[in-house]
């Protein structure tokens, strides 16, 4: 039997822990799948990975829900309106909610990540993180990934700063984050860029932010997005991909261009017949790093400049720009500011 004295210090000790769960942040865990969640014997419920990290029950107070449970190359745009949605709603009748993690595969993370800083319509934040490692293998990048996820999605400094991707300590912006290595957990990073800042063992800690302006476009009503395609420019390329993606009713196109912002003499040819059909073409950079900016200008080529997006980055910003726009001088504007 247990002494008074001891079941009342016990009881009291119980009632403290609870009072103090009860200040914390409440932090919304939406889980989509990926490597985060994974083992060697199948993929798990985000709510049984959070349970597997103590750590998290002195950051915040989670509320997990599973939208999809897929591997990230399995994400689908179908998915992005969904996720969408469901955020948005989320921070629309969940006032109390201060921030949202999102649990997903690293693949394609940084693409998630890019459409829904465009398209979710709160200034709270919406952090993504993913894992290179399985989460019960040895030296699992996962449960500090989504540990740190949390801490950042709880930091007052987090809000307004748009989509977030945290892994391996570092915060980087949505838009300017790529995975760079195929399984190495340091794998992603904002190129020229930077970094916006760090996770470390006591404090989050915010270095810069972004500028550029972020959720545009409402995908509320919408059901599918206008199919854009890209086309990688290499040597010898001779502009029949081109022609065969608006055959196939692509409604704008990507190029993957060399450094400098072209394709080959043939593919800026194939550009020049599709554009003057009314097809968008935007032309990016296939190295990684660097700008690409109209400095042909007295050539007046029949393109849409990205600036520094990837060339999955501006497939993302012109799908969701052609449901505005299909004038050249708009959807360029677009991409000058988004």
């Amino acid at each position: 039997m247990i002494p008074r004295i001891a079941f009342a210090a016990a009881l009291g000790c119980l009632v403290g822990a609870a009072n103090a769960q009860d200040k914390l942040p409440l932090i919304k865990i939406v889980s989509t799948g990926g490597t985060i969640a994974n083992t060697p014997s199948g993929r798990l419920h985000a709510g049984e990975v959070a349970d597997a990290i103590p750590a998290l029950k002195k950051v915040a107070r989670l509320e997990v829900e599973e939208v999809i449970r897929v591997g990230s190359s399995s994400i689908t745009v179908e998915n992005w309106l969904t996720l969408s949605r469901r955020i948005n709603e989320i921070f629309a009748r969940e006032a109390e909610v201060k921030g949202i993690v999102v649990t997903h595969g690293s693949n394609t993370v940084e693409e998630t990540g890019y459409f829904l800083s465009l398209t979710v319509k709160s200034d709270k934040p919406v952090v993504l993180t993913a894992a290179q490692r399985q989460f019960t293998t040895l030296s699992s990048d996962s449960p500090k990934n989504f540990l740190q996820a949390v801490r950042v999605a709880a930091s007052d400094d987090a809000r307004g700063k748009g989509a977030l991707i945290v892994a391996n300590d570092l915060i980087n912006a949505a838009r300017d984050v790529t995975k760079n290595i195929s399984y190495r957990v340091e794998t992603y990073n904002s190129r020229d860029l930077g970094a916006l800042g760090f996770v470390d063992e006591d404090r989050v800690t915010f270095c810069r932010a972004p500028i550029r302006h972020a959720a545009p476009f409402d995908v509320a009503r919408l059901q599918a997005l206008p199919r854009v395609e890209i086309i990688y420019a290499y040597a010898g390329a001779d502009g029949s991909l081109i022609e065969a993606a608006v055959a196939n009713k692509a409604q704008g196109l990507v190029i993957a261009g060399f450094p400098t912002g072209s394709g080959t003499p043939a593919m800026d040819q194939a550009v020049k017949r599709v554009a003057a059909k009314g097809i968008p073409v935007v032309m990016t950079n296939r190295g990684g790093m660097g700008r690409v900016t109209d400095t042909r200008a007295s050539e007046a080529r029949p393109l849409i400049f990205g600036d520094n997006l990837t060339p999955q980055k501006a497939r993302i910003l012109l799908m969701l720009a052609l449901t505005a726009s299909k004038d050249p001088a708009e959807l360029q504007w677009m991409f000058q500011k988004y």
